[in-house]
């Protein structure tokens, strides 16, 4: 078990930036204190050979460039907001709209192009990394310093915990997740679409032609959007439905961590377990990668990883019905996300 810093590039303002190599037993992550990247995820497969599973790049360059967010920490918005606007308290606030009408993961520079604070923590069993920020108000038009806080821990059975914390001085909108794309064969070895999937979410956001949320969540209902039961991810796609990219709601009994979902790998037989403490999750397939240079010469290119980001539903600030994303001061933001790995 160890923790490994190491340089990982320069910025064109001039300031450096740190890679952070996580070690315990047969599982090693790497995460950057450049938007609290999740670097590389490298898990054994059947035979216990290692490779990396998340789509990303290799050198600083890549993610400081423009890039489909590979293994970012979002905020202070994951997904979408209508019309890059909302109202809270009488007040409306305007935002950056980076994808067509409305505003995305946090706008033009949101929590994933922002340098963090690193500490390292954990055990020599669990070793851990700690990244900081303070987001002032008005950064990106949204309300209230909030301050941040996302730890990464990786223990010797394959689990990669993500715990998030935030604290504001004034009301407002909160979602943070991380957003990496994974390919279970291995990063730049072919589609997902073969990856069996499982969700346990009998409800799913049914959208408009630019992604907001229409109604309230409907159900699944046996159709192309089930995966109550395990199928591979590409065996309802059609003309109509040529990926997803739909936020899920997550069928819990109680709060607290549950496991809602499983993907497997049948050719590696890696197999992925996720469970969260958030309402929701975005299941996406990867459906705008076109040629994108990766990793080590890797090519990816349309369904060459999937996300599961999770979260509060998309466009909450304006949807009363929604459950509440609005933190108040004195209160505590606190979630976790745990993938674990075999």
């Amino acid at each position: 078990m160890s923790i490994e810093k190491k340089a990982f590039g320069v910025l064109s303002s001039g300031e450096d930036i740190s890679l952070y190599i996580l070690r315990a037993g047969e599982f090693q992550a790497c995460v950057t204190d450049y938007g609290a990247i999740l670097v590389s995820l490298l898990v054994p497969d059947r035979r216990g050979v290692r490779e990396d599973v998340l789509l990303g790049f290799s050198t600083l360059s890549g993610y400081s460039g423009r890039h489909p967010y590979f293994g970012v920490t979002v905020g202070r918005f994951a997904n979408r907001i209508a019309d890059a606007r909302f109202a809270l308290d009488g007040k409306t606030y305007v935002l950056d709209a980076n994808d067509g009408p409305n505003s995305l993961h946090g706008g033009l520079k949101g929590f994933d192009r922002q340098i963090w604070k690193a500490d390292q923590a954990g055990s020599d069993s669990v070793p851990s990394i700690v990244f900081s920020r303070r987001s002032p108000s008005g950064e990106e038009g949204y309300p209230g310093t909030v301050d941040v806080v996302v730890r990464y821990s990786l223990d010797a059975s394959g689990a990669l915990s993500l715990g998030y914390t935030a604290k504001t001085d004034s009301r407002c909108p909160v979602n943070l997740t991380n957003h990496a794309y994974f390919n279970l064969a291995g990063e730049g070895r072919g589609t997902v679409l073969g990856h069996e999937a499982r969700l346990s979410c009998s409800r799913y956001l049914p959208v408009n032609a630019v992604q907001i949320p229409v109604g309230p969540p409907a159900a699944v209902d046996g159709g192309p959007f089930d995966f109550r039961i395990a199928k591979p991810i590409g065996r309802d796609l059609s003309a109509q439905l040529d990926g997803y990219d739909h936020c899920y709601v997550i069928d819990r009994a109680a709060e607290g961590l549950v496991e809602f979902a499983e993907v497997f790998e049948p050719r590696s037989g890696r197999r992925m377990r996720v469970s969260t403490t958030l309402p929701a999750v975005q299941f996406y397939t990867g459906n705008n990668l076109q040629a994108c240079a990766g990793k080590r010469g890797s090519l990816y290119d349309r369904h060459s990883g999937f996300c599961l980001e999770t979260q509060f539903y998309p466009d909450s600030p304006n949807r009363p019905d929604f459950p509440n994303c609005i933190l108040d001061p004195g209160a505590v933001w606190k979630h976790e996300t745990v993938y674990r790995f075999g």
